[in-house]
């Protein structure tokens, strides 16, 4: 199923922290495992709303369900970002902090948007969480490593 992606805003803040606290919920069995896990998550309240105020992080929807925030379920993932200027010798580079989703299509639909965003945009690279999960979408991007935890996927002809 292929999903629509929308700009992500302030707007979008609760329901994204609302769709991670019931992932967690099936992933820690406790309320402690949860707090720990919430406050070491690249989610946070305060990571959301500084990523969502720059206007480059996108939700992917389910196109067969109510756009409306408050309608439960319409919501395949999403991925934080923000624009890097002059970092590692390139001009614009597009860093995603981090990127959930319900599935692998929704992990690979997300990738591949934010790829294709940064070379409409004209940035040179898009660095990616190395997530284990992430890695096999990105592979076909030529992705190396930056550092470690981060990937780097060239988006235009300049090398590495």
């Amino acid at each position: 199923m292929l999903g629509h992606f929308i700009n992500a805003t302030l707007d979008n803040l609760e329901e994204i922290f609302s769709y991670e606290n019931n992932k967690l919920q099936d992933t820690h069995a406790s309320e402690i495992e949860q707090s720990l896990a919430r406050w070491n998550s690249r989610w946070k309240k305060e990571s959301l709303e500084h990523y969502l105020k720059l206007g480059w992080s996108f939700l992917l929807r389910d196109p067969e369900v109510s756009h409306s925030a408050s309608s439960e379920g319409t919501l395949l993932g999403y991925f934080l970002a923000q624009p890097l200027l002059f970092l590692d010798g390139q001009t614009q580079s597009l860093w995603i902090e981090h990127i959930s989703f319900v599935n692998l299509s929704s992990r690979d639909q997300l990738c591949e948007f934010a790829y294709k965003l940064a070379r409409e945009k004209h940035f040179q690279k898009v660095y990616f969480p190395s997530d284990a999960s992430v890695l096999n979408s990105i592979h076909s991007f030529k992705a190396t490593p930056w550092s470690p935890g981060v990937m780097q996927v060239l988006t235009t002809k300049a090398s590495l």
